[in-house]
């Protein structure tokens, strides 16, 4: 297959040569610069994604706004959207996916060896469906269904076990849902994640320019699916995830619970909303609620203001939750 990262080799081997290289060689680590190539890869897409985020996400936040900028300019509000650029940057410039390659590449490398030692091959789907490795396409959409289909059940794991909710519910907090808002999470709940996708794309064989890719064209999507839109696809709503849809999920209290104090809720789709139809937790009301954690009333400071004390927080209600347990 056409490897995806060629489209852009001038820009990431400009970047290599004149800002990674140097730092490497300046700081002694220049034993890193063969797998820092792969984080100037992440840099370059996701300055192309916040290039898209600003120049066509922003201006529909201004023409179709599910919530009027009287609701936005309000201080609390502000602070807190600014927090959720920090979030953004942090992922969208590649920081995290540098952070986690040296924590956990070779954890992962191992993990992968011994599953094979025991006896779990790759199971790349290209062997397993006829015709698909001659189309790579197709096989780009195959991989993307698959994945899609276990993020859905990640997802609502990460609303119903309720340790891995007290991590998950620093995504819900945000009451002014923007296009930045995707990246609010709790920096242990993107490493669980992000080491499953990983392990998961190994195991059925992704390509890594596919795996790349993927992962992009999904960010750009959830980053649509939260920014601050009166949109809804109609009649094909069942078919591709809406920004209306995905802020019903966000809605307080229906969104992320199935009764009040149970854990649940509706719209799980990560791109696709297949499986909440399929597994019954869909919803297509055609309403734009509040958007929080029920848990929030009258508690404004609950999940915290700034990034580390949200990152703090978030520490403190996952081991609140593991030790409450009877």
């Amino acid at each position: 297959m056409t490897e995806w990262s060629n489209l852009l080799p001038q820009g990431t081997d400009l970047i290599m040569e004149w800002v990674v290289q140097p730092l490497m060689f300046k700081f002694g680590l220049s034993g890193w610069i063969e797998d820092s190539y792969e984080a100037c890869e992440w840099l370059l897409w996701g300055l192309i994604e916040l290039s898209v985020m600003i120049a066509f996400m922003w201006p529909l936040q201004k023409f179709w706004p599910a919530e009027r900028d009287s609701v936005l300019q309000g201080r609390q509000h502000r602070d807190a959207i600014r927090v959720d650029v920090i979030y953004s940057l942090i992922h969208r410039l590649g920081l995290f996916r540098l952070v986690f390659f040296v924590l956990f590449n070779a954890p992962i490398d191992t993990i992968m060896g011994y599953l094979r030692l025991a006896g779990w091959p790759t199971y790349h789907l290209e062997q397993w469906v006829p015709g698909l490795a001659n189309s790579p396409v197709l096989s780009f959409l195959v991989y993307g269904v698959v994945l899609d289909f276990v993020n859905y059940w990640i997802h609502r794991a990460q609303h119903q076990w309720s340790f891995w909710w007290a991590l998950h519910s620093l995504h819900h907090s945000q009451r002014v849902m923007t296009f930045w808002s995707d990246s609010r999470n709790h920096l242990l709940d993107d490493v669980v994640v992000a080491f499953s996708g990983v392990i998961l794309a190994q195991i059925i064989g992704v390509p890594p320019s596919q795996f790349v890719l993927l992962v992009v064209l999904t960010q750009l999507m959830q980053s649509l699916q939260h920014a601050n839109v009166r949109w809804s696809w109609g009649p094909l709503e069942c078919l591709w995830v809406s920004p209306r849809f995905h802020r019903f999920h966000h809605s307080m209290g229906a969104g992320h619970e199935f009764s009040p104090g149970v854990l649940g809720g509706h719209n799980f789709g990560i791109l696709l909303p297949w499986w909440d139809v399929l597994f019954g937790t869909a919803s297509f009301d055609n309403r734009y609620d509040p958007t929080g954690v029920r848990s929030q009333a009258g508690t404004q400071d609950f999940y915290g203001e700034g990034f580390w004390q949200q990152q703090y927080l978030g520490f403190k209600r996952l081991w609140n939750a593991l030790t409450s347990r009877s």
